[in-house]
């Protein structure tokens, strides 16, 4: 079942970045066929399938440029913010303990899960519209709740995606005050079935690992039924607040 859309007014501008992962991917094929939606700009680093504009979270110039593609055409009413890294073919892993680590490892999951994001939302959210409503949403995690944290390790994941839900509270407390209809917020998407995912998916039951195009509607889903006071929170994928 399509998701309906129907707290934007219609026609309905979206940006996805990092359309070219899992989620992103799938967002955007959504978004792409839906009948309210009238442009889709979809942004990635890597695009096998040559349907996205390029972007570089590790590069502020390259999302300049891609904030300067969309404003010549009018104000967004949705920006979707799907990118993230937890680990990589090089070596680089979720540390199960405070020994393992690494200033390096640190540093590179703060530029892609937090400082881009940063850097995104200064170029992207004057982009949004000012006289109705408009969300920013960026995909956060579950493990980057402080309250929530019981079992402790993937320190560098933990702390960047905690630094991401920050920056969502101040975006939200700024962007009130220019538009109060405007709604920033983080959004866990549970387990979802993306190579991110896929070392540590053992241990998940399949009711609980998400197809990406399951993922992708439940946030469109969450997304359709946030409320003003929701701005600024970590939501999960089912409407749930994650504590901070």
């Amino acid at each position: 079942m399509t998701v309906d859309l129907n707290s934007f007014a219609a026609p309905i501008r979206v940006a996805v970045i990092g359309a070219a992962g899992g989620i992103g991917g799938a967002l955007a094929d959504i978004l792409r066929e839906h009948e309210r939606v009238a442009a889709l700009y979809a942004f990635a680093r890597g695009n096998a399938s040559g349907d996205c504009l390029f972007i570089d979270l590790e590069d502020e110039g390259t999302i300049e440029s891609a904030a300067e593609e969309i404003r010549r055409d009018g104000p967004l009413d949705l920006v979707f913010l799907a990118t993230g890294i937890l680990h990589h073919v090089d070596g680089l892993a979720p540390e199960k303990s405070f020994k393992a680590l690494d200033a390096n490892a640190l540093e590179r999951l703060y530029r892609i899960n937090a400082i881009g994001p940063a850097l995104v939302a200064k170029h992207f959210l004057p982009l949004l519209a000012l006289d109705r409503r408009a969300v920013f949403a960026a995909l956060a995690a579950r493990v980057g709740s402080i309250g929530d944290n019981r079992l402790g390790g993937w320190h560098s994941y933990r702390m960047s995606k905690a630094a991401l839900v920050m920056l969502i509270r101040n975006l939200a407390i700024e962007t009130a005050r220019k538009n109060p209809k405007a709604i920033c917020v983080a959004l866990h998407p549970g387990t979802v079935d993306t190579n991110l995912s896929k070392p540590f998916q053992g241990s998940v039951s399949d009711r609980k690992l998400f197809a990406p195009k399951k993922a992708a509607d439940n946030l469109l889903r969450t997304i359709d039924g946030l409320e003003v006071g929701q701005s600024g929170h970590h939501i999960a994928w089912d409407g749930n607040r994650v504590p901070f």
